[in-house]
């Protein structure tokens, strides 16, 4: 524990050394997430929070947000939150269905992903976001209707909704090398995916971003400022902070961390962002949501690369349905939100 602390205490000096990073003092969102911050105490979670309204000048009505998985969230936890000053929580349940949680790997039951919710509410923290899996393989969809249904009946604000995927370097990707399980059906998911969002839509959630939905437009502000480009700051070991112009990663290995914030440096890499960058940033995070992407941004910012590359295509996506143009803002269609991905890098330039 003594390394925890170690790590809390370099992260809030990270805090004061870097507070003139962002183009204005004033923030509306903090954001506790990577890792378990959940594991923070109520001291460690105070002196940062002490130091960050110290050191800013923080909206009244910010959005105060703490990642954690239900096993983390205790009675007392929670409590200890909410006296804390965290107003939203964005919980990784990923399903009810005990089966589904064995084969995920998750530390929590189904019981404790759904009491967490419901004990978080009686902690007076009603601003709830709740991340689901879906394309978990099944014989039908019948999981994934009751995963829904048992979030409207907690009666969430906003879910996060995230397909399924193996990557090579991981358990599943090692179990499907050894076909230990099978490739996620594409047909599969993308019925799930229509699933969720006629389902949401039906009990009015919005869907303002690909994987998330929201009710009475309790959007996640934090993750649209980051959609919509707007400066942030990380601290912490694998943070990430951006500027407008440039990328900063901090190094992920706690020991360097450590070492290069005693000596008052800054342990990170900085990424200059060229136009080709810039530009491709915008159309990957702002076409993901319905506020869509501008066409004069991206003319300007491509400096008139992206129509003279794109104009034939973007003509092509409107005649398939795949994307609309109301005032030179393009945006997907409920059809083209199957295939975000490629359509956004289709719209790449280079």
């Amino acid at each position: 524990m003594a390394n925890k602390r170690a790590v809390v205490e370099a992260i809030n000096k990270e805090i004061l050394l870097r507070k003139s990073y962002l183009p204005t003092s004033n923030i509306s969102t903090i954001y506790f997430g990577g890792g378990t911050p959940s594991l923070l105490d109520q001291n460690e979670l105070d002196l940062l929070l002490t130091t960050i309204y110290s050191n800013f000048e923080v909206d009244g009505d910010a959005e105060v947000t703490l990642e954690a998985n239900p096993d983390d969230l205790s009675k007392a936890k929670l409590e200890q939150l909410s006296r804390s000053g965290i107003n939203r929580l964005s919980i990784g349940i990923q399903s009810f269905y005990e089966p589904h949680l064995l084969f995920l790997n998750r530390a929590h039951n189904a019981l404790e992903a759904e009491s967490c919710v419901k004990n978080a509410q009686d902690a007076g923290i009603e601003n709830i976001s709740i991340d689901l899996i879906y394309a978990i393989p099944f014989l039908d969809h019948s999981i994934l209707e009751s995963d829904i249904e048992k979030a409207f009946q907690l009666n969430t604000s906003h879910i996060s909704a995230y397909c399924l995927t193996i990557e090579p370097q991981t358990a599943f990707g090692d179990w499907l090398k050894k076909r230990k399980i099978q490739p996620i059906d594409e047909e599969f998911a993308a019925r799930q995916f229509e699933i969720l969002v006629s389902s949401l839509a039906a009990n009015g959630y919005e869907q303002y971003e690909i994987s998330n939905f929201a009710r009475n437009e309790q959007y996640s502000r934090h993750n649209t400022s980051y959609w919509q480009q707007k400066p942030y700051l990380g601290v912490g070991p694998s943070a990430h902070s951006y500027d407008g112009i440039s990328r900063q990663f901090n190094v992920a290995n706690n020991a360097k961390y450590l070492s290069a914030i005693q000596q008052d440096s800054f342990p990170s890499t900085i990424e200059q962002l060229s136009v080709v960058d810039q530009t491709n940033e915008y159309l990957l995070t702002g076409l993901r949501t319905k506020w869509g992407v501008n066409l004069g941004v991206l003319h300007e910012l491509s400096n008139g690369v992206f129509r003279m590359q794109h104009q034939s295509k973007i003509d092509d996506f409107v005649k398939q349905n795949l994307i609309s143009i109301d005032d030179k803002i393009i945006v997907l269609t409920k059809h083209g939100k199957l295939f975000a991905d490629k359509i956004t890098g289709d719209l790449f330039i280079d």
